[in-house]
């Protein structure tokens, strides 16, 4: 399997918090409660790792709290190579109701100054030059901490792709718009994120598609559009896919977005037939809905989400198509 890296440029501690029914301003009696070394980069290295890559990952880790993340990347197997900064990496909240709305509380991360983003810079740079250690691809993914700004994401990206690496990014608002203007090898925006960018609403089908096909004609060779359970649609060199996941009891949509990507990239780097890739990534994605955190490839079940998930392949402008 390949070799990849995943940089967090803003990591966390997750509090994970699984309810009946938030009640603002009163007692609130939990039915679980879990807290982990996240960050959308560390979660996508979770699902690369169970699909058998040999993962590290890299970004941005405050020093005085990363026991939780020590521990994580040893119980993984991840090769740790954080930049320490100094100060505490946040702690963010996640309410799960049983309903499936989730309310996130999200610190906004340490503050990085030039030197450390310096040192960051200089550490790829020797990465992207040793054929020994150097990576097949690049994920970016989640939120950009104080101090670093979306032209230093879109200048971050540049670096990479001169170095002959393939990024693909999961970011949004700004930082989105600057990268898909630095056209990274793949993006990954929801619905609400890619609207955003399109300047449109895209509650339709038609809308989606359109949206979709617009970010692929901007330069980005995977433009994969996740829109919860109205699927997934994506658009490549490949044509137009679009996956419809099985209907499911939602516990809690935390880790679905990583781990479709994660299952994107591990099927593109497979040379997977698209329906396939597709297919995989759609059925892991929506495994993870069913419990905090990022899907389970191991799932006694799993095989029936394969076969539960619909994948189509869309020619031209049609939003319909025979089943693959």
């Amino acid at each position: 399997m390949a070799r990849l890296l995943t940089l967090t440029l803003n990591p966390a501690l997750d509090l994970s918090v699984a309810l009946d029914r938030l009640a603002p301003g009163a007692v609130n009696r939990t039915r679980e409660t879990h807290l982990e070394a996240a960050g959308k980069g560390v979660n996508v290295a979770r699902v690369l790792v169970a699909l058998g890559h040999e993962v590290c990952v890299s970004g941005l880790l405050g020093a005085d709290n990363d026991g939780p993340f020590l521990r994580a990347f040893e119980a993984l197997g991840v090769e740790d190579a954080f930049l320490r900064v100094p100060g505490e990496t946040r702690i963010n909240a996640k309410l799960a109701e049983a309903d499936g709305r989730v309310t996130d509380i999200n610190g906004p991360g340490l503050a990085i100054d030039a030197d450390a983003w310096g040192r960051l810079l200089t550490w790829l740079d020797d990465l992207a030059g040793n054929p020994r250690r150097r990576p097949e691809a690049v994920v970016i993914a989640g939120s950009l901490p104080p101090g670093v700004t979306p032209e230093a994401l879109a200048d971050l990206i540049d670096r990479l792709l001169a170095a002959e690496l393939p990024v693909w990014v999961d970011t949004s608002g700004e930082a989105l718009a600057a990268a898909i203007a630095a056209g990274p090898t793949a993006v990954k925006p929801n619905e609400h994120e890619l609207a955003a960018w399109a300047g449109r609403d895209l509650t339709s089908a038609a809308a989606r598609l359109e949206a979709a096909r617009a970010l692929h004609a901007a330069g980005i060779e995977e433009a994969l559009l996740s829109a919860g359970p109205d699927g997934v649609l994506w658009v490549s060199r490949r044509g137009a896919w679009q996956a419809l996941p099985p209907r499911l009891q939602v516990a809690s949509t935390v880790g679905a977005g990583d781990t479709l990507l994660a299952a994107m990239l591990h099927g593109v780097l497979s040379n997977q037939a698209p329906h396939q890739a597709l297919r995989l990534a759609t059925a892991l994605s929506a495994d993870a809905v069913r419990h905090v955190g990022v899907g389970d490839i191991h799932a006694a079940d799993f095989p029936q989400l394969q076969q539960q998930t619909r994948v189509h392949h869309l020619p031209g402008g049609d939003a319909g198509g025979a089943l693959a």
